[in-house]
């Protein structure tokens, strides 16, 4: 088994997460407009074009406040792994450090973090013809069924998975067949450096009503934006399916079952926001297993004036793991 990639010594560089809705956007504009900061996305959604309303993609205009890296990268039709983001980040802390700003990562793709600070240990790749019998399977036995014999070879992974994840229970399920070793062995923290050397800054909203109440908004305010539309724009290109990790986003998997047929229109709004929960409850799980995080509550007022002060700590070095 080939060893762990260790994440090499890079320069400085301050990193902000949090759970969907959480007011990421918002704080890393915040903190651009008081220090030269250059922004790199942590995000598995917005490297992909044309996925614009849907993935809650920073405006034009907010993207020309400040440059913007890993975001509008790739096609939809081509996957975008965690390895990929980490060489990706690499390069561009370097680039960024050498022109004299800082690097800002922003986001709420857990796995690209934990990957860039324990290093990555690498997968078998990607195996058409054994996927395609686990779909087989999970389509005749039912997800939960699959996510019951997960839970026997790899308790851990099973136990941060809903019983109805098809698309992570599959891939969890492919890289044990394929390998023999379970997927949360891969996930394992590596001899990398220690990850409090690090600043991660988190937004959380303490009270879980009021994010689930950002939630909904925002999903609502998808819908009346044209999400759909954009929905159907991308099924009229002919090329693209449900099984894209793409149009597996949270959100586009929602909107593409709808046009299917598989769900009424009506219900669209109900099960996008509780989708969405869902993913936010897997950021904060994932957050959580994080111990040198610096939490900001993301419902306080202040909650930007906060995550500028724990980046100007970072800067001077006088941030606390």
């Amino acid at each position: 088994m080939p060893k762990p990639t260790p994440a090499p010594s890079l320069p400085l560089y301050v990193c902000l997460a949090g759970p969907t809705a959480s007011g990421k956007t918002a704080a890393a504009l915040g903190i651009a407009r008081v220090h030269p900061v250059e922004i790199i996305s942590v995000d598995s959604a917005l490297v992909y074009c044309g996925m614009d309303i849907g993935t809650a993609k920073p405006s034009a205009a907010e993207l020309a406040l400040v440059p913007h890296h890993l975001v509008n990268i790739r096609d939809p039709l081509k996957a975008y792994s965690a390895a990929e983001f980490v060489q990706d980040a690499h390069r561009l802390i370097h680039q960024i450090t050498a022109r004299g700003r800082l690097p800002l990562l922003v986001g709420g793709t857990m796995l690209y973090f934990k990957a860039l600070f324990d290093g990555i240990d690498p997968m078998p790749p990607a195996q058409p013809a054994l996927r395609a019998d686990i779909e087989a399977e999970g389509q005749r036995n039912g997800w939960p069924a699959l996510h019951a014999e997960l839970a026997r070879v790899d308790p851990v992974t099973a136990a941060r998975l809903a019983p109805a994840d098809s698309q992570r229970i599959q891939r969890a399920l492919e890289v044990y067949r394929a390998s023999g070793l379970p997927l949360s062995h891969f996930h394992a923290r590596s001899a990398a450096p220690a990850p409090s050397t690090v600043p991660l800054i988190t937004l959380e909203p303490l009270d879980r009503a009021c994010l689930h109440t950002r939630i909904a908004q925002r999903f609502h305010a998808m819908l009346a934006a044209g999400f759909v539309d954009e929905v159907r724009a991308l099924r009229a290109r002919g090329d693209l399916h449900s099984e894209l990790p793409s149009m597996r986003c949270v959100g586009y998997r929602q909107v593409w079952d709808t046009l299917d047929g598989a769900f009424g229109m009506d219900s669209l709004h109900e099960r996008g926001i509780a989708a969405t929960r869902q993913l936010a409850k897997r950021q904060i799980t994932w957050l959580r297993s994080m111990p040198q995080r610096q939490v900001v509550n993301g419902q306080e007022a202040d909650a930007t004036q906060q995550v500028l002060r724990a980046v100007e700590r970072a800067m001077t070095g006088t941030a606390q793991a």
